[in-house]
Protein backbone atom coordinates (compact mmCIF):
# COMPACT_ATOMS: atom_id res chain seq x y z
CA UNK A 1 0.00 0.00 0.00
CA UNK A 2 1.30 3.46 -0.92
CA UNK A 3 1.82 6.07 1.77
CA UNK A 4 -0.68 8.91 1.52
CA UNK A 5 1.51 11.34 3.47
CA UNK A 6 5.17 10.94 4.33
CA UNK A 7 7.71 13.03 6.18
CA UNK A 8 11.36 12.27 5.39
CA UNK A 9 14.09 13.64 7.61
CA UNK A 10 12.30 16.90 8.38
CA UNK A 11 14.48 19.56 9.95
CA UNK A 12 13.47 23.16 10.61
CA UNK A 13 15.77 25.84 11.95
CA UNK A 14 14.69 29.32 13.01
CA UNK A 15 17.90 29.91 14.97
CA UNK A 16 21.10 27.90 15.39
CA UNK A 17 19.18 25.28 17.38
CA UNK A 18 16.67 23.30 15.26
CA UNK A 19 12.99 23.43 16.23
CA UNK A 20 12.55 20.04 14.56
CA UNK A 21 15.32 17.56 13.81
CA UNK A 22 15.25 14.48 11.56
CA UNK A 23 11.52 13.74 11.92
CA UNK A 24 10.41 10.82 9.76
CA UNK A 25 7.01 9.11 9.65
CA UNK A 26 4.43 7.80 7.22
CA UNK A 27 0.65 7.90 7.15
CA UNK A 28 -1.42 5.41 5.15
CA UNK A 29 -5.02 5.83 4.08
CA UNK A 30 -7.23 4.73 6.97
CA UNK A 31 -4.71 5.57 9.68
CA UNK A 32 -5.17 8.20 12.39
CA UNK A 33 -1.78 9.31 13.68
CA UNK A 34 -1.78 11.15 16.99
CA UNK A 35 1.08 13.58 17.51
CA UNK A 36 1.93 14.31 21.15
CA UNK A 37 4.52 16.43 22.89
CA UNK A 38 5.00 19.08 25.53
CA UNK A 39 4.87 22.77 24.59
CA UNK A 40 7.87 23.57 22.40
CA UNK A 41 8.34 19.96 21.30
CA UNK A 42 7.88 20.87 17.63
CA UNK A 43 4.26 19.89 16.94
CA UNK A 44 3.18 23.21 15.41
CA UNK A 45 6.35 23.39 13.33
CA UNK A 46 5.62 19.95 11.87
CA UNK A 47 2.01 20.91 11.13
CA UNK A 48 3.18 24.01 9.24
CA UNK A 49 5.51 21.90 7.11
CA UNK A 50 2.83 19.25 6.46
CA UNK A 51 0.38 21.91 5.26
CA UNK A 52 2.94 23.69 3.09
CA UNK A 53 2.79 26.86 5.19
CA UNK A 54 6.51 26.51 5.93
CA UNK A 55 9.25 24.79 3.94
CA UNK A 56 11.66 22.45 5.73
CA UNK A 57 15.25 23.57 6.17
CA UNK A 58 16.07 20.00 5.19
CA UNK A 59 14.02 16.96 4.27
CA UNK A 60 10.69 16.81 2.46
CA UNK A 61 6.98 16.12 2.78
CA UNK A 62 5.59 13.69 0.20
CA UNK A 63 2.01 13.25 -0.96
CA UNK A 64 1.56 9.84 -2.61
CA UNK A 65 5.28 9.76 -3.33
CA UNK A 66 5.73 13.28 -4.75
CA UNK A 67 6.86 16.43 -2.95
CA UNK A 68 3.89 18.59 -1.89
CA UNK A 69 5.79 21.60 -3.24
CA UNK A 70 5.75 20.15 -6.75
CA UNK A 71 2.09 21.19 -6.99
CA UNK A 72 1.08 22.81 -3.70
CA UNK A 73 -2.28 24.02 -5.03
CA UNK A 74 -3.31 20.49 -6.06
CA UNK A 75 -2.16 19.11 -2.70
CA UNK A 76 -4.13 21.68 -0.71
CA UNK A 77 -7.27 20.84 -2.68
CA UNK A 78 -6.99 17.29 -1.32
CA UNK A 79 -6.15 18.50 2.19
CA UNK A 80 -8.43 19.43 5.07
CA UNK A 81 -6.74 21.54 7.75
CA UNK A 82 -7.94 22.76 11.15
CA UNK A 83 -5.35 25.16 12.62
CA UNK A 84 -4.77 25.54 16.36
CA UNK A 85 -5.91 29.17 16.34
CA UNK A 86 -9.27 30.02 14.68
CA UNK A 87 -8.10 32.98 12.59
CA UNK A 88 -11.10 33.87 10.42
CA UNK A 89 -12.44 36.88 8.54
CA UNK A 90 -14.62 38.38 11.27
CA UNK A 91 -16.62 40.58 8.86
CA UNK A 92 -17.89 37.58 6.86
CA UNK A 93 -20.84 35.48 7.93
CA UNK A 94 -20.29 31.80 8.55
CA UNK A 95 -22.02 30.97 5.27
CA UNK A 96 -19.94 33.52 3.33
CA UNK A 97 -16.70 32.18 4.77
CA UNK A 98 -17.55 28.61 3.80
CA UNK A 99 -18.66 29.75 0.35
CA UNK A 100 -15.27 31.45 -0.10
CA UNK A 101 -13.43 28.29 0.99
CA UNK A 102 -15.47 26.08 -1.35
CA UNK A 103 -14.98 28.46 -4.27
CA UNK A 104 -11.20 28.55 -3.75
CA UNK A 105 -11.21 24.75 -3.85
CA UNK A 106 -13.06 24.72 -7.15
CA UNK A 107 -16.28 23.13 -5.88
CA UNK A 108 -19.45 23.10 -7.95
CA UNK A 109 -21.54 25.99 -6.62
CA UNK A 110 -24.89 24.20 -6.43
CA UNK A 111 -23.44 21.15 -4.66
CA UNK A 112 -21.35 23.39 -2.43
CA UNK A 113 -24.39 25.38 -1.28
CA UNK A 114 -26.27 22.21 -0.33
CA UNK A 115 -23.29 20.83 1.58
CA UNK A 116 -22.76 24.11 3.43
CA UNK A 117 -26.40 24.22 4.54
CA UNK A 118 -26.35 20.56 5.60
CA UNK A 119 -23.09 20.83 7.55
CA UNK A 120 -24.12 24.07 9.27
CA UNK A 121 -27.27 22.31 10.45
CA UNK A 122 -25.38 19.21 11.63
CA UNK A 123 -22.92 21.37 13.58
CA UNK A 124 -25.83 23.36 15.13
CA UNK A 125 -24.86 26.57 13.34
CA UNK A 126 -27.82 26.96 10.96
CA UNK A 127 -29.50 29.71 13.05
CA UNK A 128 -26.26 31.72 12.92
CA UNK A 129 -25.29 31.10 9.29
CA UNK A 130 -25.84 34.74 8.27
CA UNK A 131 -24.37 36.31 11.42
CA UNK A 132 -20.86 37.76 11.25
CA UNK A 133 -18.07 35.47 12.47
CA UNK A 134 -16.98 38.35 14.72
CA UNK A 135 -20.09 37.71 16.82
CA UNK A 136 -19.36 33.97 17.18
CA UNK A 137 -18.08 32.32 20.34
CA UNK A 138 -14.77 30.43 20.27
CA UNK A 139 -16.61 27.14 19.96
CA UNK A 140 -18.70 28.40 17.05
CA UNK A 141 -15.58 29.60 15.23
CA UNK A 142 -14.00 26.19 15.81
CA UNK A 143 -17.01 24.48 14.27
CA UNK A 144 -16.74 26.74 11.20
CA UNK A 145 -13.09 25.69 10.83
CA UNK A 146 -14.09 22.04 11.06
CA UNK A 147 -16.76 22.46 8.38
CA UNK A 148 -14.27 24.28 6.15
CA UNK A 149 -11.83 21.37 6.51
CA UNK A 150 -14.47 18.75 5.69
CA UNK A 151 -16.47 20.56 3.01
CA UNK A 152 -14.59 19.23 -0.03
CA UNK A 153 -14.28 15.64 1.27
CA UNK A 154 -10.45 15.68 1.51
CA UNK A 155 -8.23 12.60 1.33
CA UNK A 156 -5.90 13.89 4.06
CA UNK A 157 -6.88 15.72 7.25
CA UNK A 158 -4.45 17.63 9.45
CA UNK A 159 -6.13 18.53 12.72
CA UNK A 160 -4.31 20.74 15.23
CA UNK A 161 -6.22 20.73 18.55
CA UNK A 162 -9.59 20.36 16.76
CA UNK A 163 -11.58 20.06 20.02
CA UNK A 164 -10.39 23.43 21.36
CA UNK A 165 -13.34 25.47 22.64
CA UNK A 166 -15.98 22.89 21.73
CA UNK A 167 -18.85 22.07 24.06
CA UNK A 168 -19.24 18.50 25.31
CA UNK A 169 -21.76 17.45 22.64
CA UNK A 170 -19.74 18.93 19.76
CA UNK A 171 -16.54 17.32 21.08
CA UNK A 172 -18.24 13.91 21.24
CA UNK A 173 -19.45 14.32 17.65
CA UNK A 174 -15.98 15.28 16.41
CA UNK A 175 -14.31 12.36 18.21
CA UNK A 176 -16.78 9.93 16.63
CA UNK A 177 -16.31 11.67 13.29
CA UNK A 178 -12.52 11.22 13.37
CA UNK A 179 -12.85 7.50 14.05
CA UNK A 180 -15.45 7.11 11.29
CA UNK A 181 -13.37 9.03 8.74
CA UNK A 182 -10.35 6.85 9.53
CA UNK A 183 -12.45 3.73 9.06
CA UNK A 184 -13.56 5.11 5.68
CA UNK A 185 -10.00 5.46 4.42
CA UNK A 186 -9.05 9.03 5.25
CA UNK A 187 -5.45 9.66 6.33
CA UNK A 188 -5.56 11.79 9.48
CA UNK A 189 -2.78 13.58 11.37
CA UNK A 190 -4.17 14.53 14.78
CA UNK A 191 -2.17 16.92 16.95
CA UNK A 192 -3.36 17.29 20.54
CA UNK A 193 -2.56 17.69 24.22
CA UNK A 194 -5.59 15.65 25.28
CA UNK A 195 -4.10 12.21 25.81
CA UNK A 196 -7.31 10.33 26.53
CA UNK A 197 -8.81 11.49 23.21
CA UNK A 198 -5.70 10.47 21.27
CA UNK A 199 -5.82 7.06 22.94
CA UNK A 200 -9.46 6.57 21.89
CA UNK A 201 -9.37 7.82 18.28
CA UNK A 202 -5.80 7.25 17.02
CA UNK A 203 -4.53 4.01 15.50
CA UNK A 204 -0.90 5.18 15.81
CA UNK A 205 0.95 7.59 18.10
CA UNK A 206 4.07 9.68 17.64
CA UNK A 207 5.65 11.39 20.66
CA UNK A 208 8.02 14.32 20.28
CA UNK A 209 10.58 15.66 22.72
CA UNK A 210 12.69 18.73 21.96
CA UNK A 211 12.04 18.46 18.23
CA UNK A 212 12.82 14.76 17.88
CA UNK A 213 10.67 11.65 17.65
CA UNK A 214 11.19 9.54 20.77
CA UNK A 215 8.35 7.06 20.16
CA UNK A 216 6.36 6.09 17.07
CA UNK A 217 4.16 2.99 17.02
CA UNK A 218 0.61 1.65 16.89
CA UNK A 219 -1.20 2.88 20.02
CA UNK A 220 -1.57 -0.58 21.60
CA UNK A 221 2.07 -1.46 20.88
CA UNK A 222 3.33 1.73 22.50
CA UNK A 223 1.80 0.63 25.80
CA UNK A 224 3.74 -2.63 25.64
CA UNK A 225 6.98 -0.92 24.61
CA UNK A 226 7.16 1.24 27.72
CA UNK A 227 5.34 -1.14 30.08
CA UNK A 228 2.42 1.13 31.00
CA UNK A 229 -1.30 0.42 30.74
CA UNK A 230 -2.40 3.89 29.62
CA UNK A 231 -1.15 6.40 27.08
CA UNK A 232 -0.98 9.03 29.81
CA UNK A 233 1.41 6.89 31.86
CA UNK A 234 3.49 6.12 28.77
CA UNK A 235 3.67 9.81 27.85
CA UNK A 236 4.74 10.84 31.35
CA UNK A 237 7.36 8.08 31.39
CA UNK A 238 8.86 9.28 28.09
CA UNK A 239 8.47 13.04 28.30
CA UNK A 240 7.91 14.43 31.79
CA UNK A 241 10.91 16.03 33.49
CA UNK A 242 9.08 16.28 36.81
CA UNK A 243 6.63 14.23 38.84
CA UNK A 244 3.22 15.84 38.27
CA UNK A 245 1.74 14.93 41.66
CA UNK A 246 4.84 16.13 43.51
CA UNK A 247 4.87 19.42 41.60
CA UNK A 248 1.14 19.95 42.30
CA UNK A 249 1.78 19.34 46.00
CA UNK A 250 4.61 21.89 46.03
CA UNK A 251 2.38 24.48 44.31
CA UNK A 252 -0.27 24.01 47.02
CA UNK A 253 2.42 24.42 49.70
CA UNK A 254 3.57 27.72 48.18
CA UNK A 255 -0.03 28.93 47.90
CA UNK A 256 -0.68 28.27 51.59
CA UNK A 257 2.59 29.75 52.86
CA UNK A 258 1.90 32.89 54.86
CA UNK A 259 -1.83 32.71 54.26
CA UNK A 260 -3.93 34.51 56.87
Amino acid sequence: MELALEARGLRKCYTAAPAVSDVTFGLYAGEVLGCLGANGAGKSTIVKMLTGLSEPTRGQVLWFGASIHKDLVAYRRRLGYVPEEPELYSYLSGWEYLEMVGTLRGMDRAKMAKKIDALLALFSLAPHRHSSIGSYSKGMRQRILLIAALLHDPEILILDEPLSGLDVVSALIVKSLIKTLGERGKAIFYCSHVLEVVEKVCSHVMILRKGKVIAYAPTAELHRMVGHASLEQAFVHLVADRDAEQTASEIVQVMSTGAA
